[in-house]
């Protein structure tokens, strides 16, 4: 849909869409948790649709976890049965990517974190193993591996100067391929901290390299595509619920879903009224079509 209106999901309003929608698509940090506690009433929202024999998958681009690990932390915030195949993480469908589409014959050098890490494993996708820099070592002297085929940019705390130089050489060839796993500028934390994401990392790597990466998370389109191609999704029965406009609700309009912003996140009705309102096309993309305080709104309509 081109740029939503924006409307607040009232009483009659909140069932009549459930009713027309068999699929539901949530984002997970600040849509039905924020860092280790959940979003009131998330948990009976979820099981509740389920109830209903709607189908919920979780789509997020936070990489730092393994889809194991997501499915440990639904349970210890007390989600019921969430089971891994619903959980769709932009660490998990870069693995699918490179394994399924992009057929990689070679190895994989990241820059990112363990749930990358991991994902590509179990995908069977090689890596590039990291050395363990020597003293003084340099980009000059410093091994590359002439396996290497694809560079993945992930979140990474560890980030350094020299994994940035080692993937603007890898990214010489243009035979290389060049991913990441999402746009994500940042991440709120506690006390009114952020942490920079890994958009802004692949940024560094796009100046550096004078390449654009190609972007597996949301907005992309290719996580749904990875959903859709294991589940067969309708979008026009498909549901998106998110708390980013330029992420959640972009991925969903790009994808011809209707679209939710919840207000327990990063972006605010204000923002979503200034892209609806816009005069650029592209920014309205980033408008909701619907608008609501928390998930917990549909509790009422769920348990009629």
């Amino acid at each position: 849909m081109a740029g939503g209106g924006c409307v607040t999901l009232r009483g009659a309003q909140i069932r009549d869409l459930l009713d027309s929608k068999h699929d539901v698509l949530f984002d997970c940090d600040g849509v039905i948790w924020n860092g280790e506690t959940a979003v009131t009433g998330a948990p009976e929202v979820v099981s509740l649709l389920k109830q209903r024999g709607k189908r919920v998958f979780f789509v997020t681009n936070n990489c730092t976890r393994p889809r194991e690990n997501y499915v440990q932390k639904f349970s210890r915030l007390g989600f019921a049965d969430v089971a891994e195949e619903e959980i769709f993480s932009s660490a998990y469908c870069s693995a699918a990517y490179l394994r399924d589409v992009a057929r990689l014959q070679g190895k994989v050098y990241v820059i990112g974190c363990g749930g990358v890490m991991r994902e590509l494993r179990d995908a069977g996708v090689p890596v590039a193993e990291e050395e363990d820099a020597e003293p003084g070592a340099s980009i000059y002297t410093c091994p590359l591996d002439p396996d290497v085929k694809a560079v993945l940019v992930g979140y990474d705390e560890n980030f350094t100067f020299m994994k940035l130089a080692k993937a603007c050489c890898y990214l010489r060839s243009p035979e290389c391929l060049f991913l990441a796993t999402d746009p994500d500028p940042w991440h709120p934390l506690t006390g009114g901290r952020v942490t920079p994401g890994s958009g802004s990392l692949t940024a560094a790597l796009e100046t550096a390299s004078s390449r654009k990466a190609t972007v597996i998370g949301k907005p992309s389109r290719f996580m749904f595509e990875c959903i859709s191609s294991q589940f067969g999704l309708d979008p026009a029965r498909s549901l998106m619920i998110g708390d980013r406009l330029e992420t959640d609700v972009l991925f969903g309009s790009n994808c011809g879903l209707t679209t939710v912003l919840t207000l327990t996140g990063v972006s605010t009705l204000q923002e979503a009224l200034a892209y609806r309102d816009s005069q650029e096309p592209q920014q309205k993309h980033c408008a909701p079509d619907y608008v609501m305080e928390s998930v917990a709104d549909f509790l009422q309509a769920l348990e009629e």
